[in-house]
């Protein structure tokens, strides 16, 4: 099989769109469309995120503006994976980041790549995408001159879906360690310096 990993960019808006639209949760109807618009700079309580639309059309924007960040994963030129990886200090003030760790203030030091969020075709699970996504985002992430990368597993599986941010296994699988936790979450660290 092969995979291939790009980085969002505009150019890729269609593509996005269509992987939350037809592909991302077809087997969950219960987050169809959510486009990951929660985890962005922009992307704050005070957003209304309640309709599939509202949600498109705030993924439109933050794709063009460059304030949602990650990869897609394409196997024979057809989208069958994503991770939201994002710049820490651009989303802790979005929802999504206050949903994961809660209020807690975490001193942010340093820069740092955060992974929010992994969603693999139901039909591609269980096939190395999601470790395929993350070696991406290592990689540039090194290359791109950060100090370390988070991420923020469950502590306690519950199913596939709660844990979109990734199982600790992947993360442990490339060297991250603990670093803190939240009440309901591990707080992963991987060293790039």
């Amino acid at each position: 099989m092969n995979i291939e990993i790009r980085r969002l960019a505009p150019a890729l808006i269609n593509d996005y769109l269509y992987f939350f639209e037809n592909v991302a949760y077809s087997d969950n109807k219960e987050w169809d469309r959510c486009y990951c618009v929660g985890y962005c700079s922009d992307a704050n309580a005070g957003n209304d995120f309640s309709s599939a639309q509202v949600r498109r059309d705030y993924a439109i924007q933050y794709v063009e503006s460059g304030k949602i960040q990650g990869y897609l994963a394409y196997c024979d030129g057809q989208v069958v994976g994503w991770c939201n990886a994002n710049r820490k200090s651009d989303c802790l003030k979005c929802g999504g980041w206050k949903f994961t760790v809660g209020n807690v203030e975490w001193l942010d030091v340093g820069q740092v790549k955060s992974i929010f969020c992994f969603t693999v075709a139901p039909a591609m699970r269980r096939q190395g995408i999601a470790t395929q996504l993350l070696s991406r985002v290592c990689q540039d992430a090194a290359d791109e001159g950060f100090d370390y990368i988070e991420a923020y597993p469950n502590k306690v599986y519950t199913n596939m879906y709660y844990d979109y941010v990734g199982p600790l296994g992947l993360y442990k699988k490339f060297g991250f360690v603990l670093s803190g936790e939240t009440e309901q979450r591990l707080v992963m660290q991987k060293h790039l310096k």
